[in-house]
């Protein structure tokens, strides 16, 4: 498997890579909400796998799923824990809650921009996530939906409230950002390049 465009592959990269390091920070930041039943859902090669199942008795399960067959088997060969599975499947297909049935804990990284139909991707979200459960989902900042996108990997890119619009359905949701180096509420005069919603199912 290469690494190609937006794919994180750590076992294939330089391990001072920036985009590496902030990827694994929002793993090691998703697992203090982790509990119960796992979904990292668009999981890629599979690698969060290890960052959440890493010094934590909280977590039973985790269930990845992505839409690309190659990264599934180099996750199967690369990531393969006792609490671990992975399956081929497309995250706007509706019925993956009849598939796969339903999660105390749905984690998704950079995927919501990645297609026009945001509205049915957050359905199926809510619909795999349990009453009570927690989703933790983060997107890249951007000039807005309405205008063009500068990354060609991008259908479009968020503003903070447009983000947090789309994420309607869920309640008691916390907006933090990213920097180089945290994932924190926001500070005034500090400039963030992603933001990491934690939302809940009431």
């Amino acid at each position: 498997m290469k690494y190609t465009g937006e794919r994180v592959i750590p076992k294939l990269m330089n391990p001072k890579n920036g985009l590496l390091l902030e990827h694994i920070q929002r793993y090691e930041f998703a697992r203090k909400y982790s509990t119960g039943r796992v979904l990292d859902i668009a999981c890629g090669s599979g690698y969060g796998s290890e960052i959440l199942l890493k010094d934590t008795n909280c977590i039973n399960e985790v269930v990845g799923i992505d839409i690309c067959s190659e990264s599934i088997e180099y996750a199967k060969s690369n990531y393969n824990f006792p609490k671990t599975s992975y399956y081929v499947d497309d995250c706007l297909n509706s019925n993956l809650h009849k598939i796969y049935g339903i999660f105390d804990t749905i984690i998704s990284f950079e995927t919501i921009e990645h297609f026009k139909d945001d509205e049915l991707f957050v359905k199926n979200l809510f619909n795999l996530l349990k009453p009570d459960g927690t989703l933790i989902i983060s997107t890249p900042f951007g000039k807005g939906k309405s205008l063009p996108c500068s990354s060609p990997f991008h259908v479009y890119q968020y503003k903070e409230e447009e983000f947090i619009d789309i994420l309607s359905p869920f309640q008691n949701i916390t907006m933090y950002h990213q920097s180089g180096d945290a994932i924190e509420l926001p500070k005034l005069n500090k400039k963030y390049y992603l933001m990491v919603a934690i939302c809940k199912k009431v």
